[in-house]
């Protein structure tokens, strides 16, 4: 469905932020992109959705194709129109209207009737707590409430790929451990994911495959099961080591890993 290839990002026509990275997203996948605050996750993103403009980035090589378009260069309306939908960090919902007002919100490239009914009933069946709170002012609503409804409002727009960026920061397990079974969940009625995460534990436990992402460069992808069980995945993400003392994974193999992966 999505195919990045030997994607460059610089911005401000100085700063080399991607560097030549690729990735697949499959019909009906649930695809996880994982690395550390700078890695260039959001970045990748942006080049996908068409925002880097605004951020005064652009691809200086390489490509995105979309179900067999090159949208490389396309507006991020067409984007969505053609059917890629983002959730982006910290929920972004429209604090003063209503969770009625931003889910019509959300519908606004889908102006088939029928379609946004169906999309309308889709989100309150995920999203029960929606449907109780739909004439609550967005704003007040929990950060967990919030997450929901960026969701759900995405999901208004009947995406054929969903992206979400980092949905799990910032709530509590309970809450992370709902929202990861409401993707698997939106996953199954037929809409391929694209995850971005620093929770390792959780994107790779429910992705079809994995990707691995340090300062602009895939350093590993695979199985999401191997990866898990990898040690410098367990080192680095998950705070893990085999040398059974007691030090932390930033000063275990740090060097090691940092030159064996950028090498």
């Amino acid at each position: 469905m999505l195919t990045v290839e030997n994607l460059e990002v610089v911005y401000n026509d100085v700063v080399l932020v991607l560097r030549g990275i690729s990735l697949e997203v499959g019909d009906g996948q649930i695809v996880a992109l994982l690395g550390a605050n700078g890695a260039g996750k959001t970045t990748t993103l942006r080049a996908i959705t068409g925002l880097l403009e605004i951020h005064e980035g652009d691809v200086t090589k390489g490509e995105v194709n979309f179900e067999g378009h090159e949208v490389t260069e396309w507006d991020p309306s067409k984007r969505v129109a053609l059917g890629i939908s983002q959730v982006m960090e910290g929920r972004r919902v429209f604090a003063e209207l209503d969770v009625e007002e931003n889910l019509r919100a959300g519908a606004y490239v889908n102006r088939n009737g029928t379609n946004v009914k169906e999309a309308h009933d889709r989100v309150m069946s995920l999203f029960p707590r929606l449907e109780e709170r739909k004439s609550a002012i967005a704003g007040y609503l929990s950060g967990g409430e919030q997450q929901m409804l960026a969701i759900g409002r995405a999901l208004m727009q009947d995406p054929k790929l969903l992206i979400l960026d980092e949905p799990s920061l910032g709530l509590a397990p309970l809450l992370v451990q709902e929202v990861r079974d409401i993707i698997v969940e939106i996953n199954a009625q037929g809409t391929s994911v694209l995850l971005i995460e620093q929770n390792a534990n959780m994107a790779l436990s429910i992705a079809h495959h994995g990707y691995i992402m340090e300062t602009g460069k895939m350093v590993m992808d695979g199985d999401p099961k191997k990866l898990l069980k990898d040690d410098d995945v367990k080192e680095f993400y998950l705070g893990l080591h085999s040398t059974g003392d007691k030090k932390s994974f930033r000063e275990v193999k740090h060097y090691k890993r940092r030159k064996r992966w950028l090498s």
